[in-house]
């Protein structure tokens, strides 16, 4: 389907707040605590199935960022010291020896993904010093994936070089936008030359996949301005691309109280911008992978989508479902396959923890039998478009999701009988608002007051 063909009022009428769905169920709905005793027993038990059947993923925060960019709600910690890499590595070296002591055999790694913050905040030197302790006694994977998230303004050829040779092939690039008066906006001045150098030094490395990500709906951004940026991210024709809403959420994140809110797009002018950034990604031959991301059709990620190999979790959309997800350092999320948790948000309860030899769990969620099949629903719409239904919880989704999938079905985006649903084309756009007909935490708290505030779906 042609991107031209969405109608702009089916857009706005399903522009509502919905979860992204790299969980369900999703982080507002978890225990704001859970037992630590709990979380290691769940964890040690699933080690000994999923170490063995598919190997583990790894995700380790690094929260570190030498400036606030004003737009940004990720967990990070501001400085210029950078002694603090070392206290931090540290800790991490201390939590992940808690962790192998929990596990019944070699940690066979599959997959490590560098996130933040800004890994590149780093030295070179210090980013190999905290890989190998992780590789060190591990037993690596032979079909693993490595990737780290870079800032185009730090990423050195020496990082490059070391990760490369630690194993590593793929980088994210946070691009947002190039527009130097959006750029001053957001407290990210970072020109074009940096991001081309960045690039082009990723591929002289040797990576072999780089993705840029963009927001829509910054400040002071208009058509113009963003048709500049893409069409200068085009010209360097990185694999991946992310086009990601801008969440306006000035009540949790308090850098966004400096904007002007009188600079911010109306709903109507961010509608246009996503419409004309999903034109000049379709004519530059990139595919809709869904969820915003898309690819170049010899990516990975678009080969995975069309064998129906596709998977979903906190690190967004992945070609590797290893069955279990461990995150280490501040604020990261760990996924067993039935339970969630998540580490201390602040950093010094993250260090008080870790030198008192105590895992630094702090809220999370065990799943029933009812949120594994509802979970498998939610993961095979967002990833494959389609998904069967159990036959135990046609009665349930007959009475809680079918009534939320009425309009959607008349709007020519989704399909659906006792067995089965199919987005179609044009559903694949509205694949948040899809799953959230499954998402029962949220439709049986779906009342004045008590839904949480998640991000618009465009």
């Amino acid at each position: 389907m042609e991107h031209s063909a969405i109608d702009p009022e089916l857009i706005t009428r399903y522009n509502q707040p919905v979860p992204r769905y790299t969980s369900y169920p999703t982080v507002p709905f978890w225990e704001d605590q859970i037992s630590i005793a709990a979380w290691t027993k769940v964890f040690t038990e699933q080690f000994a199935v999923q170490n063995r059947n598919s190997g583990i993923s790894l995700y380790i925060h690094l929260p570190f960022c030498e400036t606030l960019c004003t737009y940004c709600g990720c967990n990070k910690k501001i400085t210029r010291n950078h002694s603090s890499e070392d206290t931090y590595i540290d800790a991490i070296e201390k939590e992940w020896g808690l962790y192998r002591k929990l596990m019944s055999e070699k940690p066979v790694i599959r997959e490590i993904h560098l996130g933040g913050g800004t890994p590149t905040f780093f030295s070179p030197q210090n980013l190999e010093r905290l890989l190998k302790i992780f590789l060190t006694g591990s037993i690596i994977h032979p079909h693993h994936i490595f990737s780290i998230e870079g800032h185009p303004n730090n990423t050195t050829r020496q990082h490059l070089d070391t990760l490369f040779l630690l194993g590593f092939r793929r980088i994210s690039y946070g691009v947002q936008d190039l527009d130097p008066v959006v750029q001053k906006v957001i407290n990210r001045i970072q020109p074009v030359e940096n991001v081309k150098r960045a690039t082009e030094d990723a591929r002289a490395a040797g990576f072999s996949s780089v993705n840029f990500d963009l927001i829509y709906g910054l400040p002071r951004q208009t058509i113009q301005s963003v048709d500049d940026t893409i069409r200068s991210v085009i010209e360097l024709k990185p694999e991946r691309i992310a086009f990601y809403s801008y969440a306006h959420v000035p009540w949790t994140s308090k850098a966004q109280r400096l904007f002007d809110e009188s600079d911010l797009p109306s709903a109507e002018e961010k509608i246009r911008l996503y419409l004309h950034g999903q034109q000049l990604f379709s004519a530059a031959g990139y595919h809709d992978i869904g969820m915003d991301h898309f690819a170049l059709p010899e990516d990975e990620l678009y080969i995975a989508k069309q064998q129906g190999r596709l998977h979903r979790n906190f690190m967004g959309y992945t070609v590797q479902d290893s069955g279990m997800l461990l995150g280490l350092g501040v604020s990261s999320i760990s996924d067993t396959g039935n339970a969630f948790s998540q580490n201390n948000k602040a950093l010094h309860n993250y260090y008080e923890a870790i030198n008192n030899g105590t895992l630094p769990v702090t809220r999370g969620y065990f799943l029933n039998k009812e949120d594994t099949r509802f979970r498998s629903y939610i993961k095979n719409i967002s990833c494959n478009g389609y998904t069967t239904f159990d036959t135990d919880d046609i009665s349930l989704i007959k009475s809680i999701c079918f009534p939320r999938l009425q309009q959607p079905a008349a709007d020519g985006l989704v399909e659906y009988n006792d067995r089965e649903l199919t987005l179609t084309a044009k559903g694949n756009y509205f694949i948040r608002n899809i799953c959230s007909a499954f998402d029962l935490h949220l439709q049986r708290r779906n009342m004045p007051g008590e839904t949480p505030v998640f991000s618009k779906a465009i």
